[in-house]
């Protein structure tokens, strides 16, 4: 089993930073790709970024490219998301997700970070 716990959410202006951090524990995430998602009031879950938990090539949303960051730090089992020029659309509740490399849908889930952005 893995456990994902988000933290980081708040509010703040347009044109605004956040930094999202999501710790992880359970088991050795080294064969697993790990990511952040999504969630805006009445729209389903969507994709933002993702990053295999031992580094390489990262992915974004169109949304988010060129304003997110996925990042992630090994040695302390964390994943970070740095979100920069948010919008108000970037309102959401953000979740990190993680799955094994060969699984086709990501299945651990943290409880989620609420991020709203003000005009």
């Amino acid at each position: 089993q893995v456990q994902l716990v988000e933290s980081g959410g708040g509010l703040v202006q347009a044109g605004g930073s956040l930094r999202l951090s999501c710790v992880a524990s359970g088991r050795t995430l080294s064969s697993y790709i790990v990511g952040w998602f999504r969630q805006a009031p009445g729209k389903a879950r969507e994709f933002v970024a993702r990053i295999p938990w031992t580094g390489g090539s990262t992915v974004y949303a169109d949304s988010v490219k060129d304003r997110f960051i996925i990042s992630r730090d090994n040695a302390k089992n964390l994943l970070y998301l740095q979100m920069n020029s948010l919008k108000p659309e970037d309102t959401a509740i953000y979740y990190c997700a993680a799955r094994y490399y060969t699984a086709l849908q990501f299945n651990y889930w943290g409880q989620g970070t609420q991020v709203t952005v003000s005009s």
